[in-house]
């Protein structure tokens, strides 16, 4: 970015900012990264290093607070720079949140590990190898400031919405055919569930940068994918 400023010092806390923020948010795709493989090769070590390393995650959230606040104080900013000030408080918000689901995922992984696998088990991954792409992709166009590159992110959540509805309805099925596998089945909905809420905050940090980039909230409303609200054999309308 091009020095703009009279005072060295504000451009290079914006740079802090932005440096946070993608530090933040690589911790976040290595976070889900390495609790899909824990799910994947039902490996305890990976799983534990996750929800250690969510730690890591919160006091980044917290010093991109601290310099958001230090920069509302003593700069006093405006326009674009008051955009990008307020679009890294709330992307640090998003992007704390996804680690969080990480390391939902890491600790339902370690259960895992004890209950005996299930065919369906592969559907979680599958949904978190999606939802870690739109994490690259949502961080490279934050990086670029490439609104457009934001938007394509924000419409791939359909597609992590209806995988998530085919996983649903799959562990659903293996439930009610025996009841053995409730248990296991139910610690892989709950997973899932993470995993499509990782996408829901990855799309609202997509939002977040189509306003740093234009100056105005996206109006176009997203078509969600996600049918599980609607009972098995009833219509969507």
């Amino acid at each position: 970015m091009v020095s703009e400023h009279i005072i060295k010092s504000y451009d290079d806390e914006l740079r802090r900012l932005d440096n946070a923020i993608t530090e933040m948010g690589g911790l976040a795709e290595s976070q889900l990264d390495h609790a899909i493989d824990a799910v994947t090769r039902r490996d305890t070590a990976f799983a534990q290093q996750v929800i250690e390393g969510d730690l890591r995650v919160d006091e980044l959230e917290a010093e991109i607070e601290e310099l958001v606040v230090r920069l509302l104080a003593l700069r006093q900013p405006m326009a674009r720079d008051l955009r990008q000030i307020i679009a890294g408080l709330k992307i640090g918000s998003d992007l704390e949140r996804i680690g969080d689901y990480a390391a939902n995922v890491a600790k339902r992984s370690l259960v895992l590990t004890q209950l005996p696998p299930v065919r369906p088990a592969y559907s979680v991954p599958r949904m978190g190898r999606l939802a870690q792409t739109m994490i690259k992709d949502i961080l490279d166009a934050y990086v670029e400031r490439d609104a457009e590159k934001a938007l394509t992110v924000w419409s791939r959540d359909e597609e992590l919405d209806e995988m998530y509805t085919s996983c649903f309805r799959e562990l659903l099925t293996y439930m009610i055919e025996d009841a053995r596998n409730i248990t296991t089945c139910t610690h892989l909905l709950f997973m899932a569930k993470n995993v499509e809420r990782i996408g829901d905050h990855t799309t609202n940090i997509a939002e977040t940068i189509y306003f740093l980039v234009h100056g105005t909230r996206l109006k176009e409303t997203r078509r969600k994918g996600d049918r599980t609200s609607v009972a098995p054999g009833v219509g969507t309308g």
